[in-house]
């Protein structure tokens, strides 16, 4: 049921407010009082309103903050003294899929444990409701952004020219956040729509054209683009170039590591970041891909921050959720002392390619192709899916946790040998894919 970051589908197939309900149940089950909240998604509202009858069906209040962001539904577990919370989102996929995510009192995202306690809750949601004078209560609040504003850094921000591209998502608050620090903001596509019309929800290079234009043409210092629900922040720099999630993660942990500390990042983040933190004499800790695994580092003693090279973004002195509203105000800061041009450029040269296969079941073929990867090479790392490191580079396969597909990356420090890596991993993929029956 669970993906690397809840659940996630189409709305009618695998979304229901059906399942909504039993989840629902399922949570407010275990918890006494949690927080609910959505992105702008059409399907929110009715997912939402039958996720919060589940938990008052359950014996369970429910603090209703409304359409928020998912790093503010998540910091609004604690701020409004919840037990845990859940937001109905799909994150960056296509409007027509929803989904659920689940929250920890700490912020944190619910790990494998806890989405198994809630999956055998759902197996038996009828056994949990109670009788009509138990049912839970509901408590709608309207501050939560205004409450998690006040928690954003940066008061004493650089007065920096920032082009913030909402892509009708529920972005906003970094706007909000940066104009209350006396930036000078530009925004794009900033009217909520679940639809999405502006661009994809996910921001990609391909789909953050408009904003490096916007920048390049206005002469701002730096660009920021959230997907729908604002977990995720990239970025573009002063002269309106796309600053790749591996470069924004070396970015972000050179300035958040010290000697002797540790950061976090998943096993498809760039080599880059090995290098720049041992430079800073701190060390870099691996895990499956997916922020809540990021996150389950991050609360180790030692780690001073996480991220992804999808854009999520952990500052564990803050919060174990992904904030791309605090990474925005970091990143702001960040520029205002060195552009973020000049600070790629200092990084060590390398060729990253990421490519996408369609697959109904990623998992079971990246199993099937294990044997003929172990045949071809005797380093094969299996923490998620299978990573060869060879002497001059590496290459990952593994099946993506949240949609339809075989994630493959490769890497080496020119673009030839990393083209050929990254053939010959698609190559595995495709040779398992093509025996398979249709």
């Amino acid at each position: 049921m669970f993906g690397t970051s809840g659940i996630r589908g189409p709305v009618g197939d695998t979304v229901t407010c059906a399942l909504a309900l039993s989840l629902g149940r399922a949570l407010g089950s275990l918890y006494d009082v949690a927080v609910v909240g959505r992105d702008a998604r059409d399907s929110g509202d009715a997912i939402a309103r039958a996720a919060i009858a589940g938990v008052q069906e359950a014996g369970g209040d429910v603090v209703d903050v409304g359409v928020e962001s998912t790093p503010t539904v998540a910091r609004s577990v604690a701020q409004y003294g919840a037990d845990a919370g859940l937001v109905v989102t799909a994150s960056h996929n296509p409007p027509a899929d929803n989904g659920f995510k689940f929250w920890t009192h700490t912020g944190q995202a619910f790990g494998p444990e806890l989405n198994r306690r809630l999956a055998d809750r759902v197996d038996d949601s009828a056994a949990v409701t109670v009788p009509p004078a138990e049912m839970g209560s509901v408590r709608r609040v309207s501050d939560a952004s205004r409450r998690h504003l006040d928690l954003l850094p940066g008061d004493d921000l650089a007065p920096m020219s920032v082009v913030v591209d909402v892509g009708n998502g529920t972005g906003q608050l970094t706007a909000d956040a940066l104009i209350d620090r006396g930036c000078d903001v530009t925004t794009i596509d900033a009217q909520r729509d679940g639809s999405f019309p502006g661009r994809p929800s996910e921001p990609t290079p391909e789909n953050c054209t408009v904003l490096g234009g916007v920048v390049a043409d206005t002469g701002a210092d730096l660009g920021i683009a959230h997907d729908g629900d604002a977990d995720r922040l990239v970025a573009v720099d002063e002269t309106g170039a796309f600053v790749s999630g591996d470069e924004l993660l070396a970015i972000f942990a050179v300035e958040s590591v010290t000697p002797g500390a540790a950061v976090a990042a998943p096993i498809n983040a760039s080599g880059v970041l090995d290098a720049v933190v041992e430079a800073s004499e701190g060390a870099v800790v691996r895990t499956a891909v997916g922020d809540s695994n990021v996150a389950a580092a991050c609360a180790e003693p030692g780690v001073v921050f996480g991220g992804e090279p999808s854009g999520a973004w952990i500052w564990p002195s803050e919060t174990l959720a992904p904030d791309a509203h605090y990474a925005a105000c970091r990143l702001v800061a960040i520029a205002a002392e060195r552009g973020l041009a000049e600070r790629v450029d200092a990084f060590p040269t390398v060729v990253t390619k990421r490519e996408s296969i369609r697959c109904a079941d990623g998992a079971e073929a990246v199993s099937a192709l294990e044997p003929e990867i172990r045949a071809a090479h005797d380093d094969v790392n299996t923490l998620d899916g299978l990573r060869v490191d060879t002497d001059d580079g590496w290459f990952l396969v593994r099946a993506s946790g949240t949609e339809p597909l075989i994630r493959v990356t490769a890497e080496a420090t020119t673009e030839a040998r990393a083209a050929a890596l990254l053939s010959e991993a698609e190559g595995f993929v495709h040779s398992v894919l093509d025996a398979t029956p249709r």
